[in-house]
């Protein structure tokens, strides 16, 4: 597997070139109320997925991008299509349950998504519990801590070999 980062590119891109992207107040994953999110940073997303794809982990590149701000979250996701991404998995943060302008984007791109949330969003505030992205995204994974990043790879895999 490779990964790299929106300053870094990699030499030799896999066949399914996959983005991460994480919203508003995702940039402390592992610090930011760990109780909620865990204790665990977003470093250990590599890890998890080639555990959980084993081999397969090799056939997927990915690389990740976090922005507090809903403007440069919609301009990586135009600059994911023009790069040929093949998948994203989207941790939008609160902007799940608020940014029609993030899911307009979603609904034009073309690429499959996979919404992930770390904590379960249905045992939280009420307001957490709709998503304007999941009506663009294959599915949406909650409440898995990171783990659900790794699912989200395993299940873009799947998808874009054919296998879903």
């Amino acid at each position: 597997m490779t990964v790299s980062d929106v300053s870094a590119r990699a030499s030799v891109p896999g066949p399914f070139p996959l983005l991460v992207i994480n919203g508003p107040n995702l940039g402390h994953i592992g610090q930011r109320l760990p109780e909620v999110y865990g204790r665990q940073g977003m470093d250990e997303v590599v890890p998890l997925v080639e555990r959980l794809l084993g081999a397969r982990a090799n056939d997927v590149e990915l690389s990740f991008f976090q922005s507090n701000g809903e403007g440069a979250i919609i301009d990586r996701l135009e600059a994911a299509k023009a790069g040929g991404a093949r998948g994203i998995v989207l941790n939008a943060g609160a902007y799940t349950h608020t940014s029609l302008a993030i899911a307009d984007c979603l609904e034009w791109l073309g690429i499959p998504v996979i919404e992930v949330h770390i904590s379960n969003v249905f045992a939280r505030e009420d307001i957490r519990h709709s998503s304007h992205m999941a009506k663009h995204a294959l599915g949406v994974i909650s409440g898995f801590g990171l783990m659900g990043y790794a699912l989200a790879v395993l299940a873009l895999h799947e998808y874009l070999s054919g296998r879903r």
